[in-house]
Formats: structure tokens, sequence, C-alpha cells
């Protein structure tokens, strides 16, 4: 299946697939990380497009030395087929031809599923904590009343 750069008239539908898949949060907005993958210079969105039809993302940048991937999503119905793997190893070769020398992403903690997928990739736990904090208030305040609600 092809792996090729989003075409422009996919981008919605990249961002309901990130949506119906459950990788966004009340402040995540997808589309406005969609324009700003797609916006800026180290940074895309890949997609297995087959016969016109999206069948999966991932998002894949780097800040010039670690890349990241994010939006690794595949349409239900196409899921056990092996595109996943395939966006990975494209978003690799897309670090690799680069320069970047270590690709890294970020799974949740309770996400098994995901965590088994990365492990049989030969992807393994950095044993590191990842700390964040919105630079917007607003944001930050939304991150916060539904981490209240939803304490892990």
């Amino acid at each position: 299946m092809p792996i090729v750069p989003i075409p422009s008239d996919l981008e919605p539908e990249a961002a309901q697939l990130w949506r119906d898949c459950g990788l966004t949060r009340p402040w995540n907005d997808p589309d406005a990380d969609l324009a700003r993958a797609l916006g800026g210079p180290s940074s895309t969105v890949l997609a297995a497009v087959a016969d016109g039809e999206l069948r999966g993302t991932v998002m894949v940048g780097h800040d010039g030395h670690r890349g990241w991937v994010y939006y690794l999503a595949v349409q239900p119905d196409h899921r056990g087929n092996g595109i996943g793997r395939e966006l990975m190893r494209a978003a690799e070769s897309w670090l690799h031809g680069r320069g970047i020398p270590k690709l890294q992403l970020m799974v949740r903690a309770d996400n098994t599923v995901v965590i088994e997928f990365y492990e049989r990739m030969g992807y393994v736990d950095q044993q590191v904590t990842v700390l964040g904090r919105f630079l917007d208030e607003d944001l930050q305040a939304l991150r916060e009343q539904n981490s209240a609600q939803h304490p892990r």
C-alpha cells in the first residue's frame, strides 16, 4: 500500500480518524495539530491511501536530534493487515533520510495493546517520565480540570 504525504483533500478525514480512534483529548485540536505539522519544515503527516481512501496516518517530525511520532492511526476495519507497521517504517525512513538518529513516541501507560505493538517493532521503554505544561493558560486549566475529574 502506498504511503504518501497526506493529500490535502484527505486532511479532514485524518483529523476525524484521530478523533474516532481516541487519540485526541479535549485540549487537543487535531485540525490545528495537522496544520502545524504540515506547515513546518521539520514535520509532516504521512498517509496510507488505497483506491483514494484514507486507511491510516502517522505524524512525524524532529527537533534536529530526536524524531517523534504522533497520531499513528489505522481505520478500524483495516487493522491487522500491517498498515500500522508500514506507516511506522515510513516514518522511520522519513527521519533517517533527514539524518535523525533516534525515534521516540509516547503511549498512554494503560494502552497495553499499543505498547505491545511497538515492542514487537523493537521499541523499548526508555525509562523516562514525560512532564509538560501548556503555555496557553486556558488549555492548562482545561487539562487540570480533566485531571481532577479523571485521576490516574
